[in-house]
């Protein structure tokens, strides 16, 4: 007879309980394929990965932006070096035609004695004189080498008036003189666009310097140019070198003796091109009270011709400005 197999779930010690698999122990299955008593796994999210990739995809366009701006901005600069770099090739260091040393100790001993120095050739001693024309009067001048060579300059833009030095700065640029204040700007010396634009004197102002208050503009730019480096004046070691800045012209040369460095509001007296005796009198006293450097041993009056050096501060509301007053004038040779 056959062998019966039993209800007793062994079959050579197989276990074929419920649950189970045939040839393996019993386990317990959840029907979502989890262990029993263990949390179901999770489905991996997409979301997360979708807003990680937004994020670098955005962290990396303002990268690129950026760089781009940056990228922007050395040209610029570099485009202004350039351009001012080849102009400097208009002039010849003033080394090599004038003791300025000499010329500003001079000057200074005149100023510290009291002695009148505008116009007054016994100030610059041992130096060949010329009578010329400054404004409608006839002034014996002593002579001085001028470094520019104007007339070439002049076949670049016939709107030079000047050229600008601050010695203790390292300053030098030319400056012109538009039909208004917004042209130079944006506008080189060469009169293509440039973000750092050109030195230029207040369009209401005469070209001549001999306005009671003659203001020149530049930018304030980052890297120093144009007049980004005024603002050192402040530093008592860099104001000890010169505290003297000269506009070269075409047949007169102005010697001016700063009084004054200060933030300034960006509208208001300081920009008063002509005065009343009284009014200017207010104006170079504010200028004297307020200024950054020391003024201690220079004196202004109200029949002093002034030039006022301007730039913005980031600010809108505020300009720094240097201001110097005329000492000295020669008769350029």
């Amino acid at each position: 007879m056959g062998r019966t197999v039993g209800n007793n779930g062994k079959n050579n010690g197989k276990n074929y309980e419920s649950g189970g698999y045939y040839g393996g122990p019993t386990e317990n299955w959840n029907v979502n394929g989890s262990e029993a008593g263990k949390p179901p796994k999770k489905k991996k999210s997409h979301v997360g990965d979708v807003i990680s990739i937004i994020v670098m995809v955005v962290a990396f366009g303002v990268f690129v932006f950026a760089g781009y701006k940056l990228y922007g901005y050395y040209q610029e600069y570099k485009k202004a070096d350039d351009e001012y770099a080849n102009l400097a090739t208009y002039t010849v260091d003033e080394t090599e035609t004038e003791d300025l040393d000499e010329l500003e100790s001079e000057v200074e001993a005149a100023l510290q004695s009291g002695t009148s120095t505008v116009g007054n050739i016994q100030s610059i001693s041992g130096r060949e004189v010329k009578t010329v024309e400054v404004g409608e009067e006839e002034v014996t001048l002593p002579v001085m080498v001028n470094p520019i060579d104007f007339e070439s300059l002049k076949e670049v833009n016939s709107d030079i008036v000047g050229w600008l030095k601050i010695r203790a700065i390292d300053l030098s640029y030319p400056v012109v003189q538009g039909e208004d204040n917004d042209y130079y700007l944006h506008q080189s010396f060469e009169q293509e666009y440039l973000f750092a634009g050109c030195l230029f004197v207040n369009y209401e102002n005469k070209s001549d310097f001999s306005d009671q208050n003659t203001v020149i503009y530049g930018h304030n730019m980052k890297n120093g140019s144009m007049f980004g480096s005024l603002k050192k004046l402040r530093d008592e070691d860099v104001f000890s070198k010169s505290k003297y800045f000269w506009i070269f012209t075409e047949d007169i040369i102005y010697q001016y003796r700063i009084f004054s460095a200060r933030v300034v509001n960006s509208v208001g007296q300081t920009y008063q091109i002509v005065f009343s005796e009284d009014e200017f009198e207010e104006f170079l006293t504010t200028a004297m009270e307020n200024s950054e450097v020391d003024n201690s041993t220079v004196s202004v009056t109200t029949e002093d011709k002034v030039v006022t050096l301007s730039t913005c501060t980031g600010d809108s509301s505020t300009r720094f400005v240097v201001q110097g007053k005329l000492v000295q004038m020669y008769a350029s040779k």
